[in-house]
């Protein structure tokens, strides 16, 4: 029961994310309306979210839309693999993001830590070309230089993670009510 109590606890503290996940939306709906689109990405867990949330926006949440332009740069193990063995591991994001992002994208990297080495060169890279950037994190907030950062309110990696998934499930949602 102390399982669920402190989930059900850990949700309710989403209340105090609502501003800046209203700021997303808004980063998202002006980048689509622009003919811009969304780069995702994240390490293990987080890589899945991405896949899943890009899913959302090119396919769709809950209703009948045009298809947003959504990409996973977790999604391709050969691209991956490629850059961490060529470069470094730290650069797999980044050299995606040299390559497909432009001005005006939107960069969306999840991190339960927030210290993910590969993230944090992606969010400078990305900020190096101009793209807005939603960093969603746990619970501590970072000194990123991003345009939106959203906390999950726990410490716990598992539980971040469960409630990453809701966030962005409400930001595929809002986002999708403007199309």
């Amino acid at each position: 029961m102390k399982y669920i109590e402190k989930r059900i606890e850990n949700f309710k503290l989403l209340k105090n994310e609502i501003e800046n996940m209203n700021k997303a939306v808004s980063i998202l709906v002006e980048a689509f309306r622009n003919e811009n689109k969304v780069l995702f990405c994240g390490n293990g867990g987080s890589a899945s979210d991405c896949n899943h949330l890009a899913c959302e926006f090119i396919s769709k949440f809950k209703k009948e839309r045009k298809s947003l332009p959504a990409i996973s740069l977790c999604a391709n193990n050969s691209i991956i693999t490629a850059i961490a063995n060529d470069y470094t591991f730290d650069d797999i994001f980044k050299r995606q993001i040299e390559g497909l992002g432009k001005k005006n994208d939107v960069l969306f990297a999840i991190s339960t830590s927030g210290k993910s080495k590969n993230i944090i060169e992606a969010i400078k890279q990305a900020k190096k070309q101009g793209m807005k950037i939603i960093f969603l994190t746990g619970k501590n907030k970072t000194n990123l230089n991003t345009d939106c950062e959203i906390n999950a309110p726990s410490d716990k990696t598992e539980q971040t993670q469960e409630l990453h998934i809701a966030i962005g499930h409400i930001i595929c949602e809002k986002t999708e009510n403007n199309f």
